[in-house]
């Protein structure tokens, strides 16, 4: 396992990385109304990163062992749907829907990675509690992510904030991110306290917590990249950049 930490040059254009992608992923998100395609979001989120002199992260990657690469700039993934959903004319937001978008930036050749789930008009009580419990799980894994804790104390955090009230996925997680868009250390959004890699400043990871209203359990489907619930239930996911530091980490992506 290699962690890249970074030099100044780097978390500065990082951070200008950061501000562009928080700005776009904002307005995609707001753009997120009953009657829109998803392969609409999609267009919309690739012709905003053009125009702010970025690079779609995620158009035509391929990580290691997949059978194809991702075929479009953002993902969107609707009620039970996880994470990775591919955007597609047919699939159209609906009232009452939740949809997570998650979106990464390549800037001046260095990455950042964002992730909100939102309410597609009005919700029911259940899912915006849903919603707003991961967005508080993601806040509480970035208060720990603190320069000398460990990956370990930043899942310990999560998953005591969570306390069973909701499954978390476990076979996805926050990774290291800057040099490419998926680097070490690999981030469970669970673990023991004092495990796992040191976080030293200068380190820039992406934690992304994803809880479901059912269990945890999670299956793929036919497309080869969308992660859905095993159950059916509904699943939320939030996502930031940081940058690891002395104190308090720096949240990259955000406006």
């Amino acid at each position: 396992m290699t962690v890249i930490v970074k030099n100044k040059e780097q978390i500065k254009i990082i951070r200008e990385g950061g501000k562009i992608l928080a700005r776009v992923l904002d307005k995609v998100a707001k753009k997120a109304k009953p009657g829109i395609s998803t392969f609409e979001l999609d267009k919309y989120a690739h012709d905003l990163i053009i125009k702010e002199g970025g690079i779609p992260a995620f158009l035509n990657y391929r990580p290691e062992g997949a059978p194809k690469a991702f075929p479009a700039t953002i993902c969107i993934s609707v009620n039970n749907e996880i994470v990775h959903g591919i955007p597609t004319k047919t699939k159209i937001l609906k009232e009452g829907d939740i949809v997570s978008l998650d979106l990464g930036l390549e800037y001046k050749g260095l990455f950042t990675d964002h992730a909100v789930t939102v309410a597609v008009g009005k919700i029911s009580k259940k899912d915006q509690q849903l919603l707003d419990y991961t967005k508080k799980a993601l806040e509480v894994g970035i208060w720990a992510a603190q320069g000398g804790a460990t990956v370990g104390d930043i899942g310990h955090a999560i998953e005591s904030f969570v306390n069973r009230k909701y499954g978390i996925v476990r076979e996805l997680s926050g990774h290291g991110v800057g040099v490419k868009i998926h680097e070490d250390p690999y981030i469970p959004n669970y673990g023991k306290k004092g495990k796992g890699v040191k976080l030293i400043p200068g380190m820039i990871i992406a934690i992304e917590p994803m809880l479901n209203i059912g269990k945890a359990s999670i299956v793929s489907a036919s497309d080869d990249w969308t992660i859905k619930t095993a159950d059916g239930s509904r699943s939320a996911h939030f996502e930031h950049t940081i940058l690891i530091t002395e104190g308090e980490a720096e949240i990259l992506t955000k406006i």
